[in-house]
Order: structure tokens, then C-alpha cells, then sequence
């Protein structure tokens, strides 16, 4: 994978069908993969299968599933059925989540969340890699009395994380396959995201890990209106400690600064800004805010860049 999108599919009469029918124009279009965000709607790993087995070919990949509220044994599972379905062309996305939605929604304390993907992700691993687990951490318990392997999925599921800030970044060098930052803008990749991950895989004797940067970003001849549009959907993300703290290392003031709208030439420079800051892979999201045309056009643009 090189160049992707993250699929949105609002106003849509069915979120499945919608999403099968973008991924379809997603792949005419040139693009290697698409993403599904998890919220409190859609099953994401489900969502990736469904479409992953419509459209053959495509990579598809979750961006990304709390850790919270949810276990390394279910999370398995459904990571690996995925797998199974699209032979091979899932790709496992974890968050630490939010406070807020963590709270709120599940009503459980968003304590230690750095301590949780750690042993989030120790289980898991165990899992995807061999169908067993015996693990025995201080915040998770995950055993299989009964093997936990899916056939299909014998080549396990590459797992990355949401990674941005220190804690977080250590733990995904030491035990994923890479990151999926957002909002992390060239600067803050190159200066201090990039080289935290790396130096933490080294250490551990793992490979250099895939940096999968999720860029806000729409093709469009009418910048200024759509970055209006873009700031006010963004914002939230502005009242978010850790959003917060990469936005600011990035140079930026608002996380509307940091979406590529503009014209092709525009939008292309930005891509290639983000390959130099060390991503190896790039995924446009919010593709959607314009308007189809807007859309189709952005995806034509980089599908031409993955080619």
C-alpha cells in the first residue's frame, strides 16, 4: 500500500452498500487501500470484510478500535475472520481512545491507557500469531482454553496503533507493526514521531514499522469555503490532550491548518511532504467533505500519485 482513503459515506440509505460502492470507485480510481474509523455505529473489522471480499485487490484496514470496551479475544476473532475473508488484506487498527467517549459511553475510567495497549497488544499478538493466549497481565486476563485460531488467517494480522505521543509510540515500536497517526503533520512526523517508533523498534529487534500517516485533505478549486467547513469538523479533536499536544508540534494552530485542500498541485506537494517526513504510507480522510465530485476528483488524483 502507498496512497489511500478513509471511506465516509453520510446521508447514505445503507452504510454497507455505500461503503461497497465507494471502495469500488476507490479502486477504479487507483487507490491500493481503504480504511473504516470505529465509533459507536458500523462494526468496523465486519465493514473491512464485507467490502474487502466485494472488491478484490483492494487492502482494507480499520483506524481504529479502543482498546477499551473491548477484549484481545473478541478483537481476535473478529480481526482474524476479516483476515480470512479478504485472504490476507486486512490490516488491524487499536486506539487508546478518548476520555470522553470512553467515559460516557462505556462508563469505564480511562485510567492507564498506555498500561492497557501494552497488554492489550501482548495478547493480542499471541493470538493473531499462534490462536492461543496465556497471558496474565494486571489490567487483562486473556486464555484460551480452546484454540482461537480462524483458518485462513494462519499468517496472522498486521497490527497498528494510533499512535502519537511518547508512551504510546514505545509500545507500538516495541510490539505493532507500525502507527497510524492523525493530525500529525510533517514536522511533528519527522522531528519526533518517526524517530520515538523507530528507535523503539530497534531496540526491540523488530523491523522498521510502516508509519501510515491519516491526512485530512479534499482536491477543490474553492479552498477557502471548504477549510471553513473543514475547521468546524475539526475542532474536536482540538480539545483533545493528545491532538492537541501533535497539532501544535506540527506548527500548526488549528487542526484545519494541517488538511491539504487546494488544487491537484497543491494536494500532491502535501503528499509528498508527508513521504519526506518519513510516512510510508499515506490516507486521505474526509475526501467527503466537499461533495462527490470533489471526491471522485481527489481520488483520481491520488490513485494517479500511488501508480
Amino acid at each position: 500500500m502507498t496512497v489511500g482513503a478513509a471511506l465516509n459515506t453520510p446521508g447514505a440509505g445503507n452504510q454497507v452498500d455505500a461503503s461497497v460502492l465507494q471502495a469500488r470507485e476507490a479502486a477504479a480510481a487507483g487507490l491500493r487501500s481503504v480504511w473504516f474509523g470505529q465509533t459507536f455505529g458500523a462494526d468496523s473489522p465486519q465493514l473491512a470484510a464485507i467490502v474487502g471480499r466485494e472488491v478484490p485487490g483492494l487492502q482494507v484496514g480499520t483506524s481504529a478500535i479502543p482498546v477499551f470496551g473491548r477484549h484481545p479475544l473478541l478483537v481476535s476473532s473478529q480481526a482474524q475472520t476479516a483476515q480470512a475473508a479478504t485472504h490476507g488484506r486486512y490490516h488491524l487498527g487499536l486506539a487508546l481512545g478518548t476520555k470522553l467517549l470512553t467515559e460516557g459511553g462505556f462508563g469505564l475510567p480511562f485510567e492507564r491507557p498506555v498500561a492497557r495497549l501494552r497488554e492489550f497488544l501482548t495478547a493480542l499478538r499471541q493470538l493473531t500469531e499462534t490462536g492461543n493466549a496465556d497471558f496474565h497481565g494486571e489490567l487483562l486476563t486473556a486464555v484460551t482454553p480452546i484454540p482461537a485460531r480462524v483458518p485462513g488467517a494462519e499468517d496472522g494480522v498486521p497490527v497498528l496503533v494510533a499512535a502519537m505521543g511518547p508512551q504510546a509510540l514505545k509500545v507500538s515500536g516495541e510490539l505493532a507493526d507500525g502507527i497510524l497517526p492523525y493530525l500529525a503533520g510533517p514536522r511533528a512526523l519527522e522531528r519526533h514521531i518517526v524517530p520515538a517508533v523507530t528507535a523503539a523498534a530497534e531496540a526491540a529487534g523488530r523491523p522498521a514499522p510502516r508509519i501510515v500517516a491519516l491526512v485530512p485533505g479534499v482536491v477543490t478549486d474553492d479552498a477557502d469555503a471548504v477549510r471553513e467547513t473543514a475547521t468546524e469538523q475539526l475542532a474536536f479533536y482540538e480539545q483533545i490532550p493528545s491532538y492537541a499536544r501533535v497539532i501544535e508540534l506540527s506548527g500548526a494552530r488549528r487542526a484545519s491548518d494541517l488538511a491539504a485542500i487546494g488544487d491537484e498541485r497543491t494536494v500532491a506537494a502535501e503528499v509528498r511532504r508527508y513521504r519526506d517526513a518519513g510516512a510510508t504510507e499515506v490516507v486521505f480522510s474526509g475526501t467527503e467533505i466537499a461533495g462527490d465530485a470533489a471526491r471522485l476528483r481527489t481520488w483520481a488524483l491520488l490513485g494517479g500519485l500511488a501508480a
